[in-house]
């Protein structure tokens, strides 16, 4: 090599020239989007081009799988490299690939003899750049991830952001709705407002309470109670809102009692997220108004209670009219009292009174009305049909019994409880006369009413014994029924066929029956009077037996 400032290079020196040049290229083909392995690649072709040899491995820190038995010598020589020893190789040199981030590895380098100082001096720069452009690679690689997982979480923190919005118009717009009190119609249009669908809103058992939306559908459909029973099961056990058919269902039921139910219609399943959110939120504030509107409705029907039970038992006009009008209510109308009694598929008394009370607002018949055990109590301010109204209970249970008795009408406060006497009067006497369930009033009662209205029932007494003494004594001895045979034979008029029907029994039995009551009541059933006169007994006889059963 020639020093500094000698006028001409020697050929060493312009091969050497040539070479750094060549260096320079090749870092710059490494370092401007070259990849990993195209690094290691420039890196494993430039090497036999700098000097006479050949890349044996190149070791990287990161995992690359390494040449046997040399993982030990490059421990030892570390990030300064050095030499070491190869079975097929006269000479063998691990050169670093190292960078400011730290030490990348190793370019193992070999060959058969020693190669001259400027070999080693271009092979030691060509691992330098290597090993920077690894660095850089990695670098841009590590970027480039992050610069991605940056743009994700971007989008995600978006659409959290559009989500959290859209939760608060929902949040924002139905609460607005809660506070102005709208009720169960503006809750229905805010949320028909909020997600572009038809909205029903229905109370507990199905009915159409709120609508919003076009093609209101005339009739509403109903389902049946037990299929409605069913889907409030289920929706019960959803967390989120149920799909049913083409209607998506949430239930408003605070503190697990269920008062209703607010329904998406989407037929073409097209309701998205943020229209269950709308929903859901819907359901919430239902919710809340149902149960706000449930506790006045309790706190009235509770002061109206206390209104029916001080008529029924007895106060003077002007406390009664002064608790009514404090209610908004006109007693001084008309009414009648009436007591209705029956069950539906259970048991439950609130279910009956529920019944009643949404029969007689239907009909109507009146809204004053008291449960009393079993028994509903309805001061009615009007004269509908009465079966009707009976009818009208049993179809808001759903089937089961329902019977009826109808007080005469009373224009003063203190009639109150004679009216209500009457009314229990008028359902107990179908039972002891085993008539079917109906609704009776007092004043068609015909003969039993006369027969209730006498202050001496001894005088009654003594015309029933003396009819029927000898077979109410058999009767009772015996354990036998011929009073009621005779009973039901009179009140169908002698009717063989239709007496044995209702007493279950064959024409035999009846004919015998008969026979019996002939010889021990020494009675003669083909004469008009003795007919009647039995007749009159066996009435006055139900009739007692109401009357002591009080």
């Amino acid at each position: 090599m020639t020093l500094l400032g000698q006028d001409a290079p020697s050929q060493l020196e312009r091969g050497l020239l040539s070479s750094l040049r060549s260096l320079l290229v090749l870092g710059k083909l490494m370092t401007e989007g070259a990849d990993e392995q195209q690094i290691l690649e420039l890196a494993v072709t430039a090497a036999p081009s700098l000097a006479r040899c050949s890349v044996v491995s190149v070791e990287l820190a990161w995992g690359r799988r390494r040449v046997a038995g040399l993982e030990a010598q490059l421990a030892l020589v570390g990030a300064t490299g050095g030499l070491v020893e190869l079975p097929t190789m006269g000479w063998a040199w691990a050169y670093p690939l190292s960078s400011i981030a730290g030490h990348l590895g190793h370019l193992v380098i070999g060959a058969s003899t020693e190669p001259s100082p400027e070999e080693q001096f271009l092979l030691r720069s060509l691992a330098q750049q290597a090993g920077g452009a690894l660095a850089n690679q990695r670098l841009h690689a590590q970027e480039q991830a992050t610069a991605a997982e940056l743009s994700t979480l971007n989008e995600r923190l978006r659409g959290t952001v559009g989500a959290l919005q859209h939760s608060m118009n929902i949040h924002t717009r139905l609460t607005a709705v809660a506070v102005s009190g709208e009720g169960s119609e503006g809750i229905a249009r805010a949320v028909h407002e909020l997600t572009g669908l038809q909205v029903a809103i229905e109370d507990r058992y199905g009915n159409l309470q709120a609508w919003a939306g076009p093609n209101r559908p005339d009739p509403y459909p109903k389902d049946s109670p037990a299929r409605r029973e069913r889907l409030i099961c289920r929706a019960k056990r959803a967390v989120r809102p149920i799909r049913d058919g083409a209607r998506i269902l949430a239930l408003a039921h605070p503190q697990g009692d269920t008062l209703g139910a607010i329904v998406l219609v989407d037929p073409t399943a097209s309701a998205s997220e943020q229209a269950l959110m709308a929903l859901e939120h819907g359901a919430t504030i239902l919710a809340m108004e149902l149960a706000r509107v449930r506790s006045l409705a309790e706190s009235e029907l509770r002061l109206r209670r206390d209104l029916v039970d001080e008529l029924l038992n007895g106060t003077d006009e002007e406390s009664g009219l002064a608790r009514a009008m404090a209610l908004g209510y006109d007693l001084q109308r008309p009414h009648r009292v009436v007591v209705i009694e029956g069950r539906g598929r259970t048991r439950d008394n609130d279910t009956f009174f529920q019944a009643v009370r949404r029969a007689a607002r239907d009909e109507p018949a009146g809204t004053l009305l008291a449960a009393r055990g079993a028994e509903v109590v309805l001061l009615a301010d009007r004269e509908p049909d009465w079966e009707s109204l009976r009818r009208s209970v049993m179809r808001e249970l759903g089937g089961g019994r329902a019977r009826m008795g109808v007080g005469e009408c009373c224009e003063r406060v203190n009639e109150f409880p004679r009216s209500y006497r009457q009314a229990k009067l008028a359902l107990r006497l179908p039972a002891t006369a085993e008539w079917d369930d109906r609704s009776i009033r007092f004043d068609d009662l015909g003969v039993y009413r006369l027969l209730v209205g006498i202050e001496d029932l001894s005088e009654v007494e003594r015309f029933v014994q003396r009819w029927l003494g000898d077979l109410l004594a058999y009767d009772e001895q015996r354990g036998s029924e011929l009073v009621r045979t005779l009973s039901q034979y009179l009140a169908r008029g002698g009717n063989y066929e239709l007496t044995a029907e209702s007493l279950i029994v064959h024409r035999n039995t009846l004919k015998y029956r008969l026979q019996r009551i002939r010889q021990i009541g020494g009675l003669d059933l083909s004469d008009p009077d003795t007919c009647f006169n039995l007749q009159l007994a066996t009435r006055a006889w139900s009739t007692l037996r109401v009357l002591r059963s009080r």
